[in-house]
């Protein structure tokens, strides 16, 4: 049976860390934003105004640890319920 308010914990943690370093990575190396779009997400984005700052940066984050906290209750409530 997996702890699953220890599982959140972890999850909160390392979603967090790999954000900050993404977002970093990203705002340092600008030239690699149009590649990190077509390749990681499957898309062109031309023509876009830079969206890089504090407010969407903290929204990025909250999003996505939101995003990551359904998915990985989803799979602790599974893995406990799913019988072998």
């Amino acid at each position: 049976m997996i702890n699953t308010k220890h599982l959140l914990r972890v999850t909160a943690a390392w979603i967090s860390i790999v954000y900050v370093v993404c977002y970093g990575f990203l705002a340092i190396f600008s030239g690699a934003r149009p590649w990190f779009m077509e390749y990681s997400l499957h898309m062109r984005m031309t023509g876009w105004d830079s969206v890089f700052g504090l407010g969407n940066f903290v929204a990025g984050l909250v999003f996505w640890n939101l995003i990551v906290f359904l998915v990985v209750g989803l799979f602790a409530v599974l893995f406990n319920n799913i019988k072998k």
